[in-house]
């Protein structure tokens, strides 16, 4: 069974889209799904190539912004039962195992091995053709699911909902009066995540953080052509935010695959090996410090909080969500 075609709300023989004055939260809402499903649509191919690593870490960005879209906007939206963030999850677990062992590799083979001695580098060769094997499975399960009935059924969906999008009462309400809902619905509770206060590198907290910042950004970037132009300082520091602590996880990730790949502590085996990995960790953690104690000080959380209350500057009209698709 092939993906759906692409069709929804902005086929060639549509209807001017709405002016951002008269936008509706529903339109709003379902030009963001439509853009990623329009996405999933046309990166499938390039992911079952499996030529390049970075159409699947498009998808899986795409999936998450998708899921965003259907969370923050569900009160506006009237969906059928089989389309739900839950479905969505499913396979963008499978995206992530993939993308987790491509970052791995493309860490060990680029940053690692250079630097390493003949001895410890001959020493990786078993761990490394051991990840290209999880990573050779974890991808045969993801083409399964891409494949799949379910999956191709989801966007089936996706699609023909989109041809008749239905909207709730609030759906169909002009959506600048409720900017500062939905503005305080994306960050609520940001600051109250128990990884702001971590004191350990290792505290899983700081993952749980990690994804709370992502989804916070995704929901602002939803939002973004009608935020005011002051908050982009904060999507440039909360990018910068989930990078650092991206980058512990998948230090503490590295080192634990290296540990069950090896069977010893890398410290014992690998003394290059361990000592670089110490020092990426107590640099980026020195950068989660300085940055994570900034953006959690008093002033700069009562600036945020007053930028999310206050009036909004509109940019030009254009499409829903025109964000960068990095991650």
């Amino acid at each position: 069974m092939e993906p759906p075609r692409d069709q929804g709300l902005d086929q060639p023989d549509a209807p001017p889209l709405p002016i951002p004055e008269a936008i509706s939260n529903g339109v709003h809402a379902a030009q963001l799904i439509q853009k990623q499903t329009r996405r999933l649509g046309r990166l499938q191919p390039e992911v079952l190539a499996d030529t390049d690593p970075e159409p699947l870490h498009q998808l899986r960005v795409s999936l998450r912004r998708l899921r965003t879209a259907l969370v923050q906007f569900q009160p506006a939206l009237n969906l059928p039962d089989g389309i739900s963030e839950r479905r969505i999850a499913r396979v963008a677990r499978r995206t992530g195992l993939c993308r987790d062992l491509d970052v791995l590799r493309e860490r060990l083979e680029t940053r690692l091995l250079p630097s390493l001695p003949d001895r410890e580098a001959k020493a990786l060769r078993p761990a490394m053709k051991q990840l290209t094997r999880d990573r050779r499975r974890a991808f045969e399960g993801l083409a399964d699911s891409l494949r799949g009935h379910r999956y191709l059924k989801l966007l089936e969906r996706l699609h023909r909902w989109q041809d008749r999008p239905r909207f709730t009462s609030l759906g169909t309400l002009p959506l600048e009066p409720w900017l500062g809902e939905w503005r305080a619905q994306a960050v609520a509770g940001l600051f109250l995540e128990p990884g702001w206060f971590s004191d350990d590198p290792g505290d899983p907290a700081l993952h749980g953080l990690r994804k709370r910042i992502k989804g916070v950004r995704y929901g602002l970037e939803n939002l973004e052509p009608h935020l005011d132009p002051a908050l982009s300082r904060w999507l440039t520091d909360l990018r910068q935010a989930q990078d650092i602590l991206g980058d512990l996880h998948d230090l503490q990730v590295l080192a634990e695959v290296l540990e069950d790949v090896l069977g010893s502590s890398p410290s014992q085996s690998f003394p290059q090996l361990s000592h670089w990995i110490k020092r990426q960790q107590s640099e980026g953690w020195q950068h989660w410090l300085e940055l994570g104690g900034r953006l959690s000080q008093d002033s700069n959380r009562w600036s945020l909080q007053a930028l999310l209350a206050g009036q909004h500057t509109k940019k030009p009209a254009g499409e829903a969500g025109e964000e960068m698709m990095n991650d």
